[in-house]
């Protein structure tokens, strides 16, 4: 009965969740264009990368199996390193790297990035869309949210 009874009701009642089963999908005249939920990989420098930009191929794998590098494997101080590079090239950085944008989150699939990495990028978006850095900050924290777990 369980069986049967729940996964129908679940399926069919819905009006206490606050987003649909179907993963949050977002949509841009009528076509999907992703999801709230899941992270796009951005090459624009207009927009704020919560991760850094890769092709296709190599977001494919990304997303499919990580990277698995545990912390004394040098491959990941290589990667570290070389996105850190690329972040630095990127941003015509001279300060610190932020390392949320240098290693990768444990799926690759997080959308949100914390107020200090959308502010390390401040200056870079801000020249890409030909704004003040000030209105590019202040969009930051007019649009920062509170953790969920304080």
């Amino acid at each position: 009965m369980l069986g049967i009874a729940y996964p129908l009701v679940i399926t069919v009642w819905r009006g206490d969740f606050p987003t649909p089963s179907e993963g949050s999908l977002v949509y841009k005249d009528g076509q999907l264009i992703g999801s709230r939920l899941i992270g796009q990989s951005y090459s624009d420098p207009k927009y704020f990368w919560a991760d850094l930009p890769h092709d296709a191929a190599t977001l494919q794998r990304h997303i499919v199996v990580g990277s698995n590098l545990g912390p004394l494997n040098p491959a990941l101080l290589d990667q570290v390193n070389a996105n850190a590079k690329a972040l630095r090239d990127a941003d015509q950085a001279t300060r610190d790297d932020s390392v949320e944008l240098v290693t990768a989150s444990a799926s690759g699939l997080d959308p949100d990035i914390s107020p200090a990495g959308a502010r390390y990028q401040v200056a870079r978006v801000a020249r890409a869309r030909g704004i003040e850095p000030a209105k590019v900050d202040s969009l930051i924290s007019a649009h920062v949210q509170d953790r969920l777990l304080a």
